[in-house]
């Protein structure tokens, strides 16, 4: 083959050059070629567009543009810019990401509504311009959207949940975290025309009060995913409802909500044996007797957060590792009446051996390298938190290194890492490889 100055063969040439009349475009049939530009990314996608006229038209073809985030461009994402993608994509387009995308605003998403109406999930987390006004478009245009996500729109009133509601029933998931003006009207009004909702995220919508969780309880027995943290003023009144009305309850947070008592523990324990993940944390009238009925009805926990739970004790840690087998994450930061013996049964509890993947005991005072000693059979355990265990030394955690290794030679490819704040003899945050 002839090769030109640079020596690139005439072929490789033809076959990259500008011209329509490319050796590939001739090769391969356009749905081909289709097909293989569908697994580009965004940026890629536009630099092929500017290869040739043939690879322009293929490249901002619709069916190309049926998933996109922008939220690596958000600084840059004004109204005009999704605008032009809706008119684009049109009904292509199933998922969009503006996360973190301040420049856009009610119109821009107004024209996307109208041109993109087979939209399915949208990410508007942080688009503090967004308003009623938008969701008033998609309830009017985007009557197949499932998952939406407002967090942090703080313009946002109960007029949208109202909205939603009347146009888009087959919503499933919700997040209106920081949302601070909704209240209980507007979660009746959702639940009553969404009732088919499996996550919804009310963190931080301070206004939120008992009467709004009977609402959920009574319309979403598809309920799995609900995050309620720092709902000040939920009781146990409103998480009973919670627990009587949605059986398939997987994971439930309630951090911050410093009025539930371990009457929440006993409702979640015998009306939710699918739960798999709970944060209670700075939950301070959680007791030992609430996390034993929760333990002995709830095996399939794998994640739980009770820092600042102060009145638990090791009799918690028993009953977990008795009949928690799943258990990959425990948070005990705070808890100060945890001890070594509470360790020790954690460390021979069913979930040690293969499950157990990070404990925190970030000011535990009584914990000591005994405990660490107890966790040696823990294979799985990748972290360790234990800033200001004041009794935790450097021997202790090379003992447990050196035992772990020796005993499972497989985690010589991974690291366990050590996280210790002002412990003596090393007043700082080490992060110790394992090897």
């Amino acid at each position: 083959m002839r090769r030109d100055v640079n020596g690139v063969t005439k072929s490789r040439f033809e076959m990259f050059s500008n011209s329509d009349e490319a050796v590939i475009n001739k090769k391969l049939p356009k749905e081909l070629l289709l097909r293989i530009f569908s697994f580009l990314d965004v940026v890629t996608l536009c630099r092929c567009a500017q290869v040739s006229r043939a690879w322009n038209v293929l490249a901002l073809d619709g069916s190309n543009w049926q998933r996109i985030d922008l939220f690596d461009f958000q600084r840059d994402i004004e109204g005009r810019v999704v605008e032009n993608i809706s008119k684009r994509c049109g009904g292509f387009l199933r998922k969009l990401s503006l996360r973190g995308c301040l420049g856009v605003g009610d119109n821009a998403l107004r024209t996307f509504a109208q041109n993109c109406r087979n939209i399915e999930v949208l990410n508007l987390n942080g688009c503090t311009k967004t308003t009623d006004a938008t969701c008033t478009s998609l309830s009017k245009f985007c009557s197949k959207l499932r998952h939406l996500d407002l967090a942090s729109c703080t313009s946002i009133t109960n007029m949208s949940l109202k909205a939603l509601s009347e146009g888009c029933p087959l919503l499933e998931q919700l997040n209106i975290s920081w949302c601070d003006q909704v209240t209980k009207d507007g979660i009746q009004a959702l639940v009553r025309g969404c009732g088919g909702l499996k996550a919804l995220f009310l963190k931080g919508c301070t206004q939120l009060e008992d009467e709004a969780l009977k609402y959920i309880g009574a319309h979403c027995p598809e309920l799995v995913t609900l995050n309620l943290q720092t709902c000040l003023q939920i009781t146990d009144e409103g998480l009973i409802t919670i627990c009587r009305g949605c059986h398939k309850l997987q994971s439930l947070c309630a951090s911050g909500c410093s009025n539930i008592t371990d009457a929440i523990l006993n409702a979640l324990g015998q009306n939710c044996p699918r739960l798999r993940i709970l944060e209670v944390a700075r939950c301070s009238q959680l007791t030992d007797v609430g996390f034993t009925t929760l333990a002995r009805n709830c095996h399939e926990l794998e994640k739980m957060d009770l820092e600042e739970c102060v009145q638990i004790t090791d009799s918690t840690l028993i009953q977990l590792s008795i009949h928690c087998p799943r258990l990959q994450v425990l948070s005990l930061s705070h808890c100060e009446l945890i001890t070594d013996d509470g360790i020790r049964h954690l460390g021979n509890g069913a979930c040690a051996h293969d499950q157990l993947e990070v404990i925190e005991l970030d000011n535990c005072p009584l914990i000591t390298d005994a405990s660490l000693e107890h966790l040696k059979s823990c294979h799985s355990l990748e972290r360790i938190e234990l800033y200001d265990c004041q009794q935790i030394t450097r021997a202790g955690i090379k003992r447990l290194r050196v035992k772990m290794a020796a005993h499972s030679p497989a985690l010589c490819s991974r690291h366990l890492s050590f996280f210790i704040f002002s412990c003596p003899p090393f007043p700082f945050c080490l992060c110790l490889p394992l090897f």
